[in-house]
């Protein structure tokens, strides 16, 4: 018999008492949460690494550990999140929209538990096109190779709702791909595609890999129809692609976008989303030097854009600041 914090054991008990305690979690033991974001060579990848960085300045504080996942996309994020799998995803706000409202890739599958962390920055469906196609204006889709987006990704959701309201069916394409992000710039190069779809922050590593390894244009994307589309659906909005962030392309050109917005779920408990929230917020000089398409962002247009509801460890935190009064 032995004596185990005053008390009397047999050995057997002891040595027992003694390998659970060795096995046991730590009181304090880290927190771990996982930003779903997209393809390498986009924006979302950068902008989720940007976050995770300032988040893991602070996990001695806070215990809470930060790792960013290249995944498929906004879709893709929005499915994850809903099951559990990832704690955060950043997210087209059209799709954010059509996720929590049940309609268009989410119809009638409402993502009730679907909350949003803030709008970072704006995204604006670009269509990058070799010149060597001949097309200049989006009704010249039309018998060409064109890349939509992989399934499940924002890219995708968008080109076939613009599809659709300008009367343009996929088999009206001699080829609709479904090409990831990152693999797009090599297709066009190799002349595999003739153009892609891609909703992205400007500028990105993407088009400029493309536009500096093969001519590429930038293609308007106007004209009535779409200015009837971008009227009839509230999260978006028009603009240009800045002029003279790709090689050959020296002018602005019209398209429209949306803004790319971090979300989680009412599953992510508040600390964890306040965590983020407030890394950011307290660094946001910083972190607006992280990627250029930050550089116009202000920590009002966060809050600007966004389809679900704030998260309450989010909206703590814009309370306590005095974003939201």
């Amino acid at each position: 018999m032995m004596k185990y914090n005053g008390i009397l054991f047999s050995g057997k008990k002891l040595a027992t008492i003694a390998l659970v305690s060795a096995l046991s979690i730590p009181a304090f033991a880290a927190e771990f949460i996982t930003i779903g974001t997209g393809g390498v060579t986009g924006t979302y990848y950068p902008t989720g690494g940007a976050i995770c960085r300032l988040v893991n300045q602070y996990k001695k504080d806070t215990n809470i550990r930060c790792s960013v996942e290249s995944t498929g996309g906004s879709v893709y994020n929005i499915n994850t999140i809903k099951n559990g799998e990832l704690d955060f995803g950043t997210v087209q706000s059209d799709v954010v929209y059509q996720a929590y409202q049940g309609t268009g890739k989410f119809q009638g599958d409402k993502v009730e538990k679907l909350r949003s962390v803030m709008a970072i920055y704006p995204e604006l469906f670009t269509f990058v096109a070799r010149k060597d196609a001949n097309i200049n204006t989006i009704m010249d889709v039309k018998g060409k190779r064109i890349n939509l987006g992989n399934p499940g990704s924002g890219n995708e959701s968008t080109a076939l709702a613009l599809f659709k309201a300008l009367g343009i069916k996929t088999s009206d394409l001699a080829f609709a791909g479904g090409l990831k992000a990152a693999e797009m710039p090599d297709a066009l190069r190799d002349n595999k595609i003739d153009g892609y779809f891609y909703m992205v922050g400007h500028p990105t590593a993407n088009i400029k890999d493309a536009s500096n390894s093969v001519d590429v244009k930038i293609v308007p994307i106007n004209g009535k129809k779409v200015d009837k589309f971008v009227k009839e659906h509230p999260y978006f909005a028009q603009a240009d692609v800045p002029g003279g962030m790709y090689k050959g392309n020296d002018e602005g050109v019209p398209t429209f976008g949306v803004k790319a917005v971090l979300v989680t779920s009412t599953d992510v408990n508040d600390k964890a989303v306040y965590t983020v929230v407030k890394a950011i917020l307290d660094n946001f000089e910083d972190f607006k030097k992280l990627h250029p398409a930050y550089s116009n962002i202000t920590k009002e247009s966060l809050l600007e854009g966004l389809s679900a509801p704030l998260h309450e460890g989010a909206l703590k935190y814009y309370k306590e600041t005095g974003l939201i009064k």
